[in-house]
């Protein structure tokens, strides 16, 4: 994504803005991602996450080197999962559900909240001030990052979130999460490399942002 980036020709320090905006963006989503599926296994029973140190804002504690080298350069990437036992929920399913729908609710709370900052900035978008192009271009990636991480987590392959979800009210060794857990991985890798989902994917993400605006342009 940042070679990607490259390729637009702008003068040094806007690029240098736009790389750092991005950067922080994706550090950002990541973490608060991660976070939130501890933090609701936590409220849920689950003292696992919080015992291995993982309901922290140190972004260190969640990021994967492999995961976000690769965000950066393909657009493609992880965190660390956070470690999760489901045998010390109270409520098995109701618990499992929601942990797994926490990051994807966070993700799309963010970019939503996201939204007035950036019609605030947008006025920033031709500045030649450091400070007030690194405004426009940070509140604009974590709109972006945070739906796309939402959209991305929801669909029902593992090791995803909609798997997740979808998977906590099927049958044990069933079919399809058989199916899934031994080829999930491939089917992610080759749905990222072909791009086959990329039309579904963009008009997905098009709506979400499209009724963001529309809500935040009733306000102000």
């Amino acid at each position: 994504m940042l070679f990607y980036l490259t390729q637009y020709n702008l003068p040094g320090i806007e690029m240098l803005m736009l790389a750092l905006a991005y950067i922080l963006a994706i550090v950002f989503a990541l973490m608060m991602h991660e976070l939130a599926h501890g933090l609701v296994a936590y409220w849920c029973g689950d003292k696992t996450a919080k015992e291995q140190g993982r309901l922290s804002l140190n972004p260190f504690k969640h990021l994967d080197l492999w995961g976000s080298l690769s965000f950066l350069f393909v657009g493609f990437g992880w965190a660390k999962p956070v470690p999760i036992n489901p045998l010390n929920f109270r409520n098995y399913k109701k618990s499992m559900a929601l942990v797994s729908l926490a990051g994807i609710i966070t993700n799309l709370i963010l970019a939503f909240f996201a939204v007035p900052f950036f019609k605030l900035c947008a006025g920033f978008a031709s500045s030649t001030n450091a400070g007030k192009m690194f405004l426009y271009y940070l509140t604009m990636f974590l709109i972006l990052i945070n739906i796309s991480l939402a959209i991305f987590n929801l669909l029902p392959i593992y090791p995803l979130d909609g798997f997740n979800f979808i998977n906590t009210f099927l049958k044990y060794d069933n079919k399809f999460s058989n199916f899934m857990i031994k080829y999930g991985g491939i089917i992610l890798i080759v749905l990222v490399v072909t791009g086959a989902f990329g039309f579904a994917f963009d008009f997905v993400a098009n709506g979400v942002l499209k009724l963001f605006l529309m809500f935040w342009g009733l306000i102000f």
